[in-house]
């Protein structure tokens, strides 16, 4: 590109005889409403800074020129000459939405007159356009940075509101105009005082928006709150019908029909003009009367011949049309208002400027560009295609007119001023001619220094550049750094997994915009279902999950085959984001606010700001070609320290471009995992040296020999690219200024989207910065491996090992770090969240610093950085920016390239690891981001060791927050510090919030240490806090099992419990079962909780089943004692109930039976079986425990008598104890116990003859020991004179029992006698005549069993004569035989027996001799019985 070779004349000053044009206001101080008309080709303007708007309060001051580099860095040396003074680039940022589709409310205008039009018939390009409002650049306006734009597509116009300093509602509508197509920049807005209007033009109609002035909508003009309603607020109130705003083109003869171009602008009077090319070359103008005013609709055409021809609607022209023909047919058109006049600019095809006055409907002037074009002759014969008019309007220099005169080979640029003479003649001034490429040019904006111009270049990617058009002799256009799309193809390691680097590189911000992604997923979405409530991420991966899954149709695969599969699916998403991103990204016109400075790229699917770039940057950047002299002087003064920096930066660019991807990524996964950078420097310069094919490294070792001083250049780079200070920067807006301008200053910038905007510059500059020392750290490494004296001078070579790289080395990572930052998003937390957590911090006294806020108002997804500038950051920089008092406010706008630039050092300032000051880190803990800010710190801790003390505290609070608690609280209590820890431990309670994890954590902390401490009733405190019942369930074992063993077991029973009752109860009783019965006393603990809550049954219970254990498991005379104990308890707990409720249940055999330490049962799995379910449920009333403490008793006392029975004894049964009680001798006893337990005494008679059996038999020995046992039995008296033997007094013994406990059926006789019989031992007379007397019959059985044949006869013989009457009160008959007595019977079928038995042996006479003594007494008692027999029958017959 190049400008025209001869100098440009200098601008014209207003002098006499010429002016700039432009007028001088109607009344001094006060423009007219036509001056008050702002056009979007008119906005164009760039007052200087010098310009003096309307004065603020004299408090009001800010610094005349916010530096770029607020705080100079710490070190020596000095910095590059005028680094960041030269703005020789600028840098695009995407400030496109990243999670939220913008939601435009729709609505539908019907033209009037269209109904029949073809919808459609016309097809124009997309178009797009800018409005600024005419105070957006002061900074006490209610419209500061604010700004309309606007995209046309077909018959649809979308209208957005944007601010940069609050959030607008409702700020986005999409109009629809029903059979009609908008014009190519057929949208012009215009303010006044109370409205904002939006004149709009299609190819068939022509309307008029009338919408409030937002300084009309707020009562105050102080901007205070983050959210205000936009001016689209209620355009759903508007009458798109009415006539008065909405016309239709009427059929005027001449007007062209296929024009593209138009004006428009509001008349003196409020109306509503319209300028519309001729197809005869004229101009028509339709008049819409003020929206407030009554009139008719005209239409005027303004003709080359001066003649102007009125045509009223419904009307046909009769005036003779001029001279004019198609090749004088407007191209393009452009109004500038002045007072009450309209000039209309119009470029036609034949190359020249015409310029009308509305007023006076006349032509004033006529300018052939051709004059000013060097082309040939063709180009001249030809009609003109493509060429564009811009005017810029300059208060102090008057009108410039910016044109583009295309032709097929280059273009042109043409920039002239307006300049009139004292007789109203006009003439343009020609101030530069600027050439350009074959490049397709878009758009371009122009102000009275700068032409701004967008091109598609022949690979169809987006350029854009700007040029200072005056005093630039060289013609060197200023580029600007494109955002550029993403990658088409992503490289996916063996060990990544496809999902996961697809959906990050998709989501990673600033990559893809949200409506790519959306669209996308609308295709897709065509046959899988997507849930609408779930998150955009989720969409896209179960969208193509789903497609993968739908494609599946063999059921088994290997995994690399579904590997590739998986890759392939989320591979074809990604390129179809892709091409949604590029056709989004696709470029549709410039927009420059004249007031601010501020240049925006509108395209197709979002919008885009270009923000200056730092010098560093741009030399990066710039290409080797296209640096200049400029760049050199703007580095150092000193020629030489300028030249050894740009072969430098040469080297490094070299570099850069033979890095690969794997060799990137090596570096940057290097810093992710805390490894060393100069390592992974040292390896990527090995790799490179490896893969130089085309001898890179030949070249940047031949550029290093022109460095005269690599070091000090290397140094000085190094301190340009440092934000190390050791200044903090003030905190808060200056209590000087006032209140409502301290207000007003807190807005500024407040909004999502500037925030994002900054945010977006500082991710940038983090970026290339981390390239830059990348390089420059290879590069380092290279220079050590060559070694060569002559580059470093053998004196600095270990000064660049030491000192270089060492410094290199953090500024790589603290770029690296702020370069993550800009990328990690932030976590969205609920307010009552963020509340709690200001509550808490406000417990900590944390609450004094400026960057514990809580975050208010999010509009979509943020990245930390974000988050941190919104909410703290902004207002430091602002208020810092501000609180310089060298210049009166009025002396300095709001200039977007200085203040961007100054924002965005500061925050990088702000967000410097070795900054004193942890606003960052503050910010990040105030909003709940702790994930976030963990891996800040850790990623920060082993290089950075500024702030440590306060990133380990905050690291702590992390740990705490996500449950790692224990993580802070082990260092206390290993270095025995259990106040500290309590106390801690308590704050950060507080933190956790409704984190029940980390409650837990803390309160069991709590917890152990007042145990340890021995405060008891803190420790029970902290346990009935903890949330969690598997921690407070083992707190409260380890609180049971610690009393215990201090024995403070008042405190453990008094302790309330509750909601735990059970769960200590659960506790004591399985200690109690698992642990040994006479060394620990958890029954009797558990006796005593029971008893101090009344809880009598439950306590009887415990007792119950201590006793039945102690039994068991204790073979001792003190387990006895204690088991009678343990009954007797149980007995008197039974006895305070109410006799209804004096029961328990039988513990179960589990917790009698089970062992400590038994290993339970399992099946052949391994698996432990269940208990069985169906065992019978034993109730125990109060009389079967009494009889359990009877035979505990008379356990103690066997064991008392018999020790060797305490093995056996305790766990006895009273059947077994019966025998046992026999075998010592204890017959009382025994006998007492059978009765408790209503059992027969059979066992205790049998005992006792047996022992009379073995006394009786036995020796000395015998007799002597049996006086024990019989002392320990109540006789009657003991006889113990030689006269009477031991077993004389056994045999008495038992005579009593017999004697004492008669039962039915004579039992205890029979057993007697049959264990004497069995035995051997001849009956004692005393049995004898006892048994007689009450069975003799089964006495002779008796004698029968035993073959005692003659005891049998003497006895039969006996009990006949008893019979009779002799002798019958010895067997107890007391009527014997006799007519008037009862009748009387003999046992015959014994004796019939007995008579048998002597009759087997008829050889022994002894025998026979006894049958018939037995014959004849049956002989005689036949006849007794037969005499009485008939006594009886006489006397029944008297």
């Amino acid at each position: 590109m190049e400008t025209n070779p001869a100098p440009p004349p200098s601008r014209r000053s207003p002098g006499k005889g010429h002016r700039p044009l432009g007028g001088h206001p109607s009344r001094p101080g006060e423009c007219s409403p036509l001056q008050r008309t702002v056009l979007p080709s008119l906005l164009l303007w760039l007052p200087h800074l010098s310009a003096t708007p309307p004065a603020p309060p004299p408090e009001v001051t800010m610094a005349s020129h916010p530096c770029l580099r607020p705080v100079e860095p710490c070190g020596g040396g000095g910095k590059m000459a005028a680094a960041g003074a030269l703005e020789r680039s600028f840098v695009e940022l995407s400030g496109a939405e990243r999670e939220r589709p913008r939601h435009f409310r729709e609505f539908t205008v019907c033209g009037i007159g269209t109904a029949n039009a073809l919808a459609g018939a016309v097809k124009y390009s997309e178009s797009a356009g800018g409005f600024s409002y005419l105070e957006s650049g002061k900074l006490f306006a209610v419209t500061r940075n604010r700004f309309i734009h606007w995209k046309t597509s077909g018959d649809t116009l979308e209208l957005v509101e944007e601010s940069l300093d609050v959030n607008l509602l409702n700020n986005a509508v999409r109009l629809k105009f029903q059979n009609c197509s908008l014009l190519p920049g057929g949208v012009h807005v215009s303010e006044t005082q109370n409205h904002v209007i939006i004149l709009i033009l299609t190819n068939q109609t022509v309307h008029r928006l009338l919408l409030p002035h937002p300084s009309r909508m707020y009562r105050s003009e102080l901007v205070i709150e983050s959210q205000m309603q936009s001016i689209f607020t209620d355009v759903g109130k508007v009458d798109f019908r009415d006539p008065c705003n909405s016309q239709l083109i009427p059929a005027v003869p001449g007007l062209s029909p296929n024009s593209t171009s138009s004006a428009a602008w509001l008349g003196s009077d409020g109306e509503a003009l319209f300028a519309l090319p001729s197809a005869s070359g004229g101009i028509f103008v339709l008049k819409l009367p003020s929206y407030d005013i009554p009139g008719m609709v005209s239409v005027v055409e303004l003709k080359q011949s001066s003649v102007m021809q009125r045509l009223l609607i419904g009307w046909m022209p009769t005036a003779i049309r001029g001279d004019q023909g198609p090749s004088d047919r407007p191209l393009a058109l452009a109004v500038h208002c002045v007072e009450h006049d309209a000039f209309i600019f119009a470029l036609c095809q034949d190359h020249k400027l015409r310029m009308w006055s509305y007023k006076d409907q006349m032509c004033l002037m006529v300018a052939d560009m051709l004059e000013y074009v060097p082309v040939s002759k063709d180009f001249q014969l030809s009609i003109g295609t493509g060429h564009k008019l811009r005017l810029a309007y300059s208060p102090s220099m008057g009108l410039y007119l910016g044109l583009f005169m295309h032709s097929p080979k280059r273009g042109q640029f043409c920039i002239f001023q307006l300049v009139s003479t004292e007789n109203n003649r006009y003439s343009l001034d020609h101030i530069s001619s600027v050439f350009t490429s074959q490049e397709t040019l878009i758009d371009f904006a122009l102000t009275s220094t700068d032409i701004w111009a967008l091109w598609h270049d022949a690979e169809n990617q987006t350029v854009v550049r700007y040029i200072t058009f005056e005093h630039n002799v060289a013609g060197q256009w200023n580029s600007v750094f494109m955002h550029s799309l993403p990658e088409e193809e992503i490289i996916i390691r063996d060990d990544q997994d496809p999902r996961e680097m697809y959906l990050q590189t998709l989501f990673t911000p600033g990559r893809f915009i949200n409506a790519a992604l959306c669209k996308a997923l609308q295709v897709s979405k065509k046959r899988f279902n997507v849930y609408l409530r779930l998150s955009l991420p989720q969409k896209v991966f179960l969208c193509v999950e789903g497609q993968l899954q739908g494609s599946v149709t063999e059921y088994e695969f290997s995994q690399e085959e579904f590997r590739n599969l998986q890759q392939e699916f989320w591979c074809k998403f990604y390129a179809c984001c892709l091409q949604y991103q590029e056709a989004l990204s696709h470029p549709l016109a410039l927009h420059l606010n004249p007031h601010t400075n501020m240049v925006c790229l509108l395209k197709k699917g979002y919008l885009s700001f270009l923000v200056p770039s730092s010098l560093v940057d741009h030399l990066y950047l710039h290409p080797d070609d296209d640096l200049l002299a400029e760049d050199e002087a703007a580095i150092s003064d000193d020629v030489e320290v300028a030249r050894d920096v740009m072969c430098l930066i040469k080297c490094l660019r070299l570099i850069g471009e033979s890095v690969t991807m794997d060799m990137s990524v090596m570096m940057e996964m290097s810093c992710y995992n805390l490894q060393s950078p100069e390592k992974a420097a040292e390896q990527i310069l090995e790799d490179l040296i490896t893969i130089d094919v085309e001898n890179v490294m030949e070249d940047i070792c031949s550029k290093l020999q022109e460095i005269k001083n690599p070091v000090h250049a290397i140094g000085l780079l190094l301190r340009e690219m440092d934000y190390e200070t050791e200044v903090e920067m003030e905190k808060g807006f200056n209590p000087a200024q006032p209140l409502n301008i301290r207000m007003n200053l807190s807005q500024l910038y407040g909004g999502s989207t500037a925030g994002y905007i900054v945010c977006r510059g500082v991710c940038k500059i983090a970026s290339t910065r981390f390239l830059i020392c990348r390089d420059l750290l290879i590069l380092q490494h290279l220079l050590l491996r060559l070694g060569d004296a002559a580059i470093l001078g053998a004196d600095q070579l270990f000064q660049a090992q030491q000192d270089l790289l060492h410094r290199t080395s953090p500024l790589l990572l603290c770029y690296y770090l702020i370069k993550w930052g800009s990328q990690c998003l932030a976590t969205d937390v609920p307010v009552d969240t963020l509340e709690s957590n200001l509550q808490h911090l406000s417990v900590l006294e944390l609450t004094d610093s400026g960057a514990v806020t809580g975050n208010k108002f999010v509009s979509s997804p943020q990245t930390i950085v974000e988050l941190f500038f919104q909410e703290v950051a902004r207002k430091y920089i602002i208020a810092h920016l501000f609180s310089q008092p060298k210049a009166p406010l009025s002396q300095t706008g709001l200039n977007w390239p200085e203040m961007i630039t100054a924002v965005t050092n500061y925050l990088l300032q702000l967000l410097w690891p070795s900054n004193p000051g942890c606003l960052f880190m503050e910010c990040l803990m105030a909003n709940c981001q702790y994930v976030q800010l963990q891996d800040y710190i850790q990623l920060l801790h082993p290089w950075c060791q500024v702030n440590i003390g306060s990133c380990r505290f905050m690291l702590g609070r992390c740990y705490l927050v996500t449950g790692e608690g224990q993580k802070v609280l082990r260092l206390l209590d290993v270095i025995g510090l259990p106040e500290l820890v309590i106390q801690l431990a308590m704050s950060a309670i507080t933190e956790a919030g409704d984190d029940w994890k980390s409650q837990a954590t803390l309160r069991t902390c709590i917890f152990k240490h007042h145990l340890d401490l021995g405060h008891n009733s803190q420790a029970y405190e902290a346990l009935t806090h903890i949330p969690d019942s598997s921690r407070r369930l083992d707190c409260l074992r380890q609180l049971v099992v610690v009393l215990c063993e201090r024995s403070q077991l008042q405190d453990l029973v008094e302790f309330p419990y509750v909601n735990l009752h059970n769960e200590v109860v659960a506790i004591i009783e399985s200690r109690a079962r698992a642990v040994d019965l006479m060394t620990h006393n958890y029954y009797e603990l558990l006796y005593a909780f029971h008893i101090y809550r009344h809880n009598y049954r439950k306590a009887g219970t415990v007792m119950f089943e201590y006793g039945m254990r102690l039994g068991r498991e204790v073979r001792t005379l003190r387990g006895l004692e204690k088991q009678g104990n343990c009954y007797l308890a149980a007995v008197n707990c039974l006895r305070l109930i109410r006799p209804e409720y004096a029961w328990i249940v039988h513990p179960a055999s589990g917790a009698v039976c089970d062992r400590p330490g038994a290993s339970p049962k399992r099946n052949h799995d391994g698996e432990c079986t269940a208990a069985p379910t169906n065992r019978q449920i034993e109730i125990l009333e109060l009389g079967d425990l009494e009889k359990e403490c009877s035979l505990a008793r008379i356990r103690l006392t066997l064991a008392q008598h018999d020790p060797s029975a305490v093995a056996v004894a305790g766990s006895s049964s009273a059947e077994e104890m019966v025998s046992l009680l026999v075998q010592a001798g204890l017959f009382d006893t025994a006998i007492s116990l059978c009765q408790t337990f209503k059992l027969p005494l059979t066992p205790v008679f049998e005992g006792l003859a047996f022992k009379c059996i073995k006394l009786q038999l036995g020796g000395e020995a015998a007799q002597a020991e049996a006086w024990s046992w019989l002392a320990a039995n109540q006789l009657s008296s003991v006889i113990t004179t030689k006269e009477s033997s031991a077993t004389d007094e056994a045999w008495r013994l038992l005579s009593t029992y017999l004697e004492r406990y008669k039962v039915r059926n004579n039992l205890y006789h029979h057993c007697v006698i049959n264990k004497l019989l069995s035995h051997g031992v001849p009956l004692p007379n005393w049995l004898i005549n006892s048994y007689k007397k009450v069975d003799a019959a089964e006495l002779l059985r008796l004698y029968l069993n035993y073959d005692l044949l003659e005891e049998a006869v003497d006895l039969v013989s006996e009990y006949v004569d008893a019979v009779l009457g002799k002798g019958h009160q010895y067997f107890g008959i007391e009527f014997p035989l006799s007519a008037t007595a009862p009748m009387v019977w003999l046992p015959y079928s014994s004796i019939d027996q007995l008579l048998q038995a002597l009759g087997e042996n008829s050889a022994n006479s002894h025998n026979i001799a006894l049958s018939q003594k037995i014959l004849d007494k049956l002989e005689d008692y036949q006849q007794k019985v037969d005499k009485a027999t008939r006594d009886l029958l006489y006397r029944r017959n008297l």
